[in-house]
């Protein structure tokens, strides 16, 4: 499974069906980096990306949750 997997996987817990989209937005949009090309040294921007944009479609603490889980993954 690769990072960008574990991300969606998390994700999902929050986003449900729309995980993947928002994911690989994310990684793109923010970290100028196709799905393949990311790596754990990103995992800190794109849980800040997530938290940012995930507390417009959920509430605060949720999308702080959100950020951090991603920021935590171990691979």
């Amino acid at each position: 499974m690769s990072l960008r997997d574990d991300v969606v996987k998390i994700a999902k817990l929050y986003l449900g069906p729309a995980a993947e989209r928002f994911v690989d937005r994310q990684i793109s949009g923010h970290l100028n980096k196709t799905a393949s090309e990311l790596t754990t040294g990103d995992l800190e921007e794109l849980g800040r990306w997530c938290y940012v944009s995930g507390r417009l479609v959920m509430p605060e603490e949720r999308a702080k949750e959100f950020g951090e889980a991603v920021r935590v993954i171990k691979t």
